[in-house]
Order: C-alpha cells, then sequence, then structure tokens
C-alpha cells in the first residue's frame, strides 16, 4: 500500500458514522438516477473512471490508463460522466454541511463555549481584563460584512435553489424513524430532488446583469442573514449576563451592519449604471420591508397580553388613539381582532405601515426606519412599565434589533470608480466641451446617491470608494464631480475612501491621507462623524503583483503604517479588507487572519468583503451563518485586547527580520517567473483562462480593458484558472525559495509557534498546496510547450512543499487539521476524475489539429471544459 492510498484510507476511517451515512445514501441515489436517465451504460462508466481515479492514488491505475478511458468515449458520454461527478460534488458538499451543523448542536454547551464563539472571548477577556474592559470592548465592537457580486460563483442560482431543497428533505430523512411512513416519503422526495439537480444545467446560458447579482446574493438574506442576526446578539448578552437575560435592558448592542457593492461597484463594470444603482436599492428596500412586516407580524400574533394584568402606558395609548384618527377604519378592524390587546395592537398597526411602506402609500407609510423603532420602543417601554419585562425584552427585543441593524434599507449601498474615470471626466468638465457618455454616467450616479439618501437615509448610501488612489487628488476628485453634480443644498453626504492595491500604493498611503486630510469637505466630515476615517486595502491585486508571500508582509506593513498614522492625527480608523474567497486573493479563515492583524490596527472594528461562492458557504445555512458571525466577533474582540497585541508585537520584534528576508527572495522569484517573456500566452495555453467568460459567472468583465496581458487580468480569473490546472500558483509560488533564503530552521519553526501574521502565511499555503496535484498539474503545464517554465514551476512546488512541513513540523500536509484533511483527502481523487475530462477537451482545443475540428465538436469540446470547471470548482469548493 502506497503513502497516499494509505492517507486515504485513513481519512475514510476518520470520517463520522453520519456522515458516511449520509454520502453514501445521496451517492446510491445518485447513481439510481444515473441509470434511470442514461441507462446502466451510464452507470458503468461513470463507476469505471471513479475506481480508477481512486487506483491512480495507490498507483494499481497509471495516469496513461486513465487517459485512455476518457479518450474513448464519444464527447457526448465524456459531458455525462462529467456532469455526474459535478452532481456527486454538490451532493458531498452538502452532507459535509449537515455533518458540520451536528458537530455545532454537539458542541453546544452553555457551561463550557465552543471555541472561537462569542461566550469564550467573553468569558476570556472578562477573566484577563476585568468587567470594565469587557463593557468598553463590547460597547465599541463593529462588524461590516460587504457583499460583493465578484464572478467567483460557479453554481447557477437553480442549482443553488436545487441544493437547498435537497438539504431541506434530507433533514426530513432524519427526522423521521427508519419504517415509518415519514421515512418512506422523505425517501421519495430526496430521490426526486435529486432527479431533478441532474437534470438541471450546471451552465449558465445567458449572462447574469447585475441586478440578477442583486436578487441572487439577497436570497442569503431572505433565507439566514434577517433571522440569524438577532440570535448573534442574543448570543451575546447571554453570555455577559446570562442570569438576567431576556428580562432586562441587553447589554449587547447591534455590532453587525452590512454592505454592499451589488449594483454599486462599477469599477470596470459598463453594465452598472445609475438606473441600476437606483433599482438594487429599491430590490434592497423590498427585501428587508418584507422580513420586517413578516416578523411584525409575528410577534404581534404572539403578544396576546390582555390589558387588566399588562395595561398600557399613556404614551402607548396616545400613540393607538393618534392612529384612530389618522386610519379609523384600520384600527377598527385591529381592535375588533385583538379586543383589549393594546400592545398587540400597535404591533399589528405597524406591520400594516410596513406593508404601506413597501407599497408607496404615503397616507399610512412610516417616513423611515426611525419612525417605526420608535413604535417599537413605546410598546417595548410600555410593557417594561407594565411588569411584563420577559415579553419586552425577548422576542420584540430582536425585532428591534432587526430594525437597528437593517434599517429601510437593508445594506448600505457602496459605490466604487477607478481614479482614471474620475480624472477624465474632469478634465472634460473643466474643458467646457460636450460631456461624454461616462462622464455623464458619473454625474448621474452622484444624483442618484442624492436621491437614494433622500429615500432611504444618509446611512443606505454614503461611501463611494476610489480604487487605485495615488493621491489625495483622488478623493478630491469625488467631491468636485458632486460639485458639478448637483446644487450646493442637494449635494449628497459623502465619505470618500480610498483604495490602496499595489506595493507603491500601499507603501505611500500614509503620505496621500495626510493630503487627504487638508481638504475642507473630509475635514467637515471628520466633525460631524467624530473624526472617523475608513481605508480600503486591496487584497488580490497586490498579490497578483508580487506573489503571495510579499504581498502579505506589505498588507501587514501598511496596517502598522496606517494605525500608527491614525493614533498621530487622532482619528478613529477602520480598515477595510478587499478579500477574496480564495487564498491566492487573500481569502482563507476571517477569523484566524484577524488575529494575525497589525498590532492596533482592529480596535473592534472590521469591515471585510464576502465575494460570491463564500456568501453561499457562510449564509447558505443558518447555524453555519452564526457560527460565522460569532468567529468573526470573537476575533474582533480578541484582536482588540492588549494581550494579543503585545503578543503580537513582540513575536514581530523577534521574526521580523527573517520574515523580510523570506519576502524578499519570494517574490523575486515569483516575478521572475511572471516577467518571463510572453508567460501571459504561455498562462492562456496551459489553463481553461480564456473559456471562463463562457461560464457567464458575472455581469464584470474579466478584464478592465482590451489588453491581453497579465497587468490588465483582473485577480479572479488569475486565481480561478490557476485553481483549474490543480497547480493552485497564486497561493504558495515563491514561498519555498523564500523560506530556503533563511537558513536557521530553528528560528522558523519557532516563528510559526509563536508569530500569528508567519503561522497564518504558512497555514494559508499548506492548505494551497493540499489541494494542488503534481501529477495533473503537470499535463496542464506541458500543454504550453516550455519545459523550462513547467521545470521552474514544479521544482518551486517541490521545494515549497517541503519546506512548509519541516517548518510546521508536520510529517504531512494538514496534519493538524483533521477535519479539512479528510474532506481534502477524500475529494481529491474525484476531482482528479473531473481534470482528465478537462485535459481531453483542453488538449483538443489546444492541440496541433485545432483548426481542423468539426464545428459541432468544437462545441462538444468547450460544453466539456465548462462542465468540467464546474465541477472541479465545486470539488475543490473555491473558484477565484
Amino acid at each position: 500500500m502506497t503513502a497516499v492510498s494509505a492517507e486515504r484510507d485513513s481519512a475514510r476511517q476518520e470520517v463520522p458514522e453520519q456522515l458516511r451515512n449520509d454520502v453514501k445514501l445521496l451517492g446510491e441515489m445518485l447513481g439510481t438516477v444515473l441509470a434511470e436517465s442514461g441507462g446502466e451504460e451510464l452507470l458503468a462508466d461513470v463507476e469505471k473512471l471513479r475506481r480508477a481515479v481512486i487506483g491512480a492514488r495507490d498507483g494499481s491505475v497509471t495516469g496513461e490508463e486513465i487517459t485512455a478511458i476518457v479518450a474513448a468515449w464519444p464527447l457526448e458520454r465524456a459531458k455525462q460522466v462529467a456532469r455526474a461527478f459535478t452532481v456527486y460534488f454538490h451532493l458531498a458538499n452538502l452532507a459535509e454541511e449537515h455533518q458540520r451543523m451536528r458537530a455545532l448542536r454537539e458542541r453546544d454547551d452553555a457551561a463550557n463555549p465552543p471555541r472561537e464563539s462569542l461566550a469564550a472571548a467573553v468569558r476570556a477577556i472578562r477573566e484577563t481584563d476585568g468587567e470594565e474592559r469587557l463593557d468598553e470592548l463590547v460597547a465599541g465592537m463593529e462588524f461590516h460584512p460587504v457583499l460583493t457580486a465578484h464572478p467567483t460563483e460557479a453554481r447557477r442560482r437553480a442549482v443553488s435553489t436545487s441544493i437547498l431543497r435537497i438539504s431541506a428533505q434530507l433533514d426530513a430523512w432524519h427526522a423521521s424513524h427508519e419504517g415509518s411512513t415519514a421515512a418512506v416519503e422523505a425517501h421519495r422526495r430526496l430521490l426526486e430532488e435529486v432527479d431533478l439537480l441532474w437534470r438541471t444545467s450546471q451552465l449558465r446560458y445567458t449572462k447574469l446583469d447585475p441586478l440578477d447579482e442583486v436578487r441572487t446574493a439577497l436570497s442569503a438574506f431572505d433565507e439566514t442573514i434577517f433571522s440569524v442576526i438577532p440570535q448573534v446578539y442574543r448570543s451575546l448578552d447571554t453570555a455577559i449576563d446570562p442570569e438576567g437575560a431576556g428580562a432586562r435592558p441587553p447589554r449587547a448592542r447591534p455590532f453587525v451592519r452590512y454592505g454592499s457593492w451589488i449594483g454599486g461597484d462599477r469599477d470596470g463594470n459598463p453594465y452598472v449604471t445609475h438606473d441600476v444603482t437606483r433599482e438594487a436599492m429599491l430590490i434592497q428596500s423590498e427585501h428587508v420591508l418584507r422580513g420586517l412586516e413578516r416578523a411584525c407580524d409575528g410577534v404581534a400574533r404572539t403578544l396576546t397580553a390582555y390589558s387588566n394584568l399588562t395595561p398600557a402606558s399613556p404614551a402607548l395609548l396616545d400613540a393607538l388613539s393618534v392612529a384612530k384618527a389618522g386610519h379609523p377604519a384600520l384600527t377598527a378592524e385591529v381592535e375588533k381582532r385583538s379586543p383589549n390587546e393594546p400592545h398587540r395592537q400597535m404591533l399589528m398597526l405597524a406591520a400594516a405601515r410596513l406593508r404601506a411602506t413597501r407599497e408607496r402609500d404615503a397616507d399610512l407609510a412610516y417616513p423611515d426606519a426611525d419612525a417605526f423603532l420608535a413604535d417599537l420602543r413605546t410598546v417595548q417601554e410600555s410593557l417594561v412599565a407594565a411588569g411584563a419585562l420577559r415579553q419586552a425584552y425577548g422576542e420584540l427585543q430582536h425585532l428591534v434589533w432587526q430594525a437597528e441593524s437593517f434599517g429601510f434599507h437593508l445594506a448600505e449601498l457602496e459605490i466604487r470608480q477607478h481614479s482614471e474615470v474620475h480624472a477624465a471626466a474632469l478634465a472634460e468638465l473643466r474643458g467646457g466641451g460636450a460631456l461624454s457618455e461616462r462622464t455623464e454616467e458619473v454625474l448621474a450616479t452622484i444624483r442618484v446617491i442624492a436621491w437614494i439618501q433622500e429615500r432611504f437615509g444618509v446611512e443606505a448610501c454614503r461611501r463611494y470608494i476610489v480604487s487605485f488612489t495615488r493621491s489625495a487628488e483622488d478623493i478630491a476628485a469625488v467631491y468636485e464631480l458632486a460639485s458639478h453634480a448637483l446644487p450646493s443644498e442637494r449635494v449628497p453626504v459623502l465619505d470618500v475612501i480610498p483604495l490602496f492595491e499595489t506595493g507603491a500604493d500601499l507603501d505611500a498611503s500614509p503620505h496621500v491621507l495626510d493630503g487627504m486630510l487638508k481638504l475642507p469637505p473630509v475635514h467637515k466630515r471628520l466633525e460631524e462623524t467624530g473624526r472617523r476615517v475608513e481605508v480600503m486595502l486591496g487584497y488580490s491585486d497586490s498579490a497578483k503583483d508580487v506573489g503571495p508571500v510579499s504581498a502579505t508582509l506589505r498588507l501587514y506593513d501598511a496596517q502598522a503604517r496606517l494605525a500608527a498614522w491614525a493614533r498621530e492625527h487622532d482619528v478613529r480608523l477602520t480598515l477595510f479588507h478587499g478579500r477574496g474567497g480564495s487564498l491566492g486573493r487573500g481569502g482563507g479563515p476571517a477569523s484566524r487572519a484577524l488575529l494575525a492583524q497589525a498590532p492596533g490596527s482592529v480596535g473592534g472594528r472590521f469591515k471585510v468583503t464576502e465575494q460570491g461562492e463564500v456568501i453561499f458557504a457562510r449564509y447558505g445555512q443558518s447555524a453555519i451563518a452564526r457560527r460565522h458571525i460569532e468567529q468573526v466577533g470573537h476575533a474582533v474582540l480578541m484582536a482588540s485586547t492588549d494581550a494579543v497585541q503585545e503578543r503580537e508585537r513582540s513575536a514581530e520584534r523577534r521574526y521580523r527580520g527573517h520574515a523580510d528576508t523570506i519576502a524578499e527572495a519570494a517574490q523575486e522569484a515569483y516575478l521572475e517567473l511572471i516577467n518571463t517573456e510572453d508567460f501571459a500566452v504561455w498562462f492562456s495555453r496551459v489553463s481553461p483562462l480564456e473559456e471562463l467568460g463562457e461560464l457567464r459567472l458575472g455581469s464584470r468583465p474579466a478584464r478592465r480593458g482590451a489588453a491581453r496581458g497579465l497587468g490588465d487580468l483582473r485577480a479572479i480569473p488569475w486565481v480561478f484558472a490557476w485553481t483549474q490546472t490543480r497547480v493552485n500558483l497564486p497561493g504558495w509560488y515563491g514561498l519555498g525559495t523564500g523560506l530556503a533564503a533563511v537558513e536557521d530552521l530553528g528560528m522558523l519553526q519557532a516563528a510559526y509557534r509563536e508569530w500569528p501574521m508567519f503561522s497564518s502565511l504558512l497555514d494559508n499555503a499548506e492548505m494551497s498546496l493540499a489541494k494542488t496535484d503534481r501529477t495533473i498539474a503537470e499535463r496542464y503545464l506541458a500543454l504550453g510547450g516550455r519545459p523550462e517554465l513547467t521545470e521552474r514551476v514544479l521544482a518551486e512546488y517541490d521545494r515549497t512543499r517541503e519546506l512548509v512541513l519541516k517548518v510546521t513540523g508536520h510529517s504531512r500536509l494538514l496534519e493538524n487539521r483533521a477535519v479539512l484533511s479528510r474532506a481534502v483527502d477524500l475529494r481529491n481523487p474525484y476531482v482528479d476524475a473531473l481534470s482528465h475530462l478537462q485535459l481531453r477537451a483542453l488538449e483538443a482545443l489546444r492541440g496541433a489539429e485545432a483548426d481542423a475540428l468539426s464545428a459541432q465538436d468544437q462545441q462538444h469540446l468547450e460544453r466539456l471544459l465548462l462542465l468540467s470547471v464546474n465541477g472541479v470548482a465545486a470539488g475543490l469548493q473555491n473558484t477565484g
């Protein structure tokens, strides 16, 4: 038995029994569906490839034998097999989600809070820092996730909803007992839904427009986010004071505020117009008003407190009288339905007013969310005065928290545009000639911001992010454009946020901010906001430009410099982290990354982008969504403590010199590779880069302009394409050379143990390496016809893998992360199957005889390629 097969057998044995049973159940159902749909021959072909790729892992089957199996099939059969493995991964992912939820339930122990939970943070801070410091940290905590439509979700929405239906039926199956009619029906429904998933196209045939992306992302709000947020606040409140929870004013304040770039980010996306931005806000408002209406109606239905036992306060009676005078028919209907239940009546009226707000009935509608909150607090205060504390601070408090967190706009819609667009627009305006369509669009966007603020309030849309900020003039440009767009009395409130993306821009950021503070509009906003400033750091482009190691150090240094700058200028700084979902774009567990930030750079506040596939991975299931928010909340609190910051400072002092040596050597190796002559051409040949656009992942083009070099290529397709080749180069390339430059292994091992930044860097690289397959990667790299580049990439892989294992002290990759290691080991053979199918397509499309292909074969090969791309993304659980 080989080491690889031994690891796989070990991983299989470690699989929890319930997970193994779920995978077996769903796999058998898929087998039934395949046999019914394509005949026993299709099932036999799928099984033949499955056994072959597993055999390849233990050395009993060669790669050439697998290539022969795949090559022997007609293209139509190859597509069916690719679809089968893709559907299998969707089902396996779902089974793992259910296992994760089971594990969360099993670990739920009020007396012993799970690690990385809000309760664990509260306990730790209370023990080390005391009650006063705990209250201070909780009061100042902010988590601001910003949903973006970056094209990293390979699944169609129809596929995602199909998986959710299967999830519901799997729950029903688990809830029934064997042999019952409920179990028989759940089994039938499960099979029906798996059959439908098989029959649902895995590929989009039309390109998404920005409003499709808005609606897709908001399904996460409807399904989980809206209901989970008050659960998180309750968890924190209970952790602070378990005895009084639900019967006293909450000690936890709402600390989560969602933002969105979907419909607001127009940098490089000509399809996001001012009309799209306006419509996106209306869609958001529709969703949140429906959510608040349902929640308010739900609380009203249950709050059947009789007036003799729970008398209404004078303020509540006055409010009901005002409502009766203005809307006699409505109040009469409410009184008839709920006689002698004044608190319930008020909430029923509030639900009716929410509906009127959604339907634009100006006579009954609320003017804003504050008016709705005022009504809720009137009811709450009346219940308190009547002694009904549990009614005041129970479910009604959840509704208050929801209104405070989401308002009537759900998430702040943020605008982003490139600094060069602003510069060109100003040049036209100053020139006095006719304005281009692009400049008119810039002005129209500012007018829409003003309209949104008038309709939904300033908080609904006030942040304007400037991509590639290089000077204070780039910030001033937005304010000047606003003065051209509208009369001074109608100019919207704007917080213009610089986005620093390249290494040079990160280095220059404090100087740019010095100039920014001197701008009169910025100075005015400082006075209005308590000297708050927000700065965005771009992870994706910096990593693509200089490599993962150097980018990590540069971002760390930028955070430290900006934190020092904020202290010097008495500014409350919020760093906005533009992290991607993949490790090559700054992704990975947000909670662990938070604890590895530069000391002083968190300060109780964390703002981060959550993109594409990450949205549904984190918010697809309520239990997982709650766990994610709790983990981030835990990290925000802990990263803001003196002990954690001092640990980071102390470790940096000891090991920073070695880190600089590593970064310098790693960057040199990375730049030497990507600056090789015709590297971009080679990259496009060894990967499905050019075909990725046909997946129609999102509305935004893959490139910022018409050029075809690496410079204009967005970071997302850069990472996605490398993931497909099983090389995962953006997550680790150069690290091996960097580690080799430090000859003191003991020092590196100590740095890994003691410095969170360094351990996070190596752990993320280790995960990328674990998802890399050297044998299959070599076949992709060979497509480029440049053996010297293939040799260089594989040599760096070997060097990096060897040294990462030595520094971490692991005998195999991910040795210390059992759950993740198990998932990767079990998935890899099935991903191999899709890679072999993808290679068949790529080799034909890139080969010498590509020009001789018939139009039909060309179409079949391209479809096979895209199906396999979709499946690999599902198997590896990340795209870009």
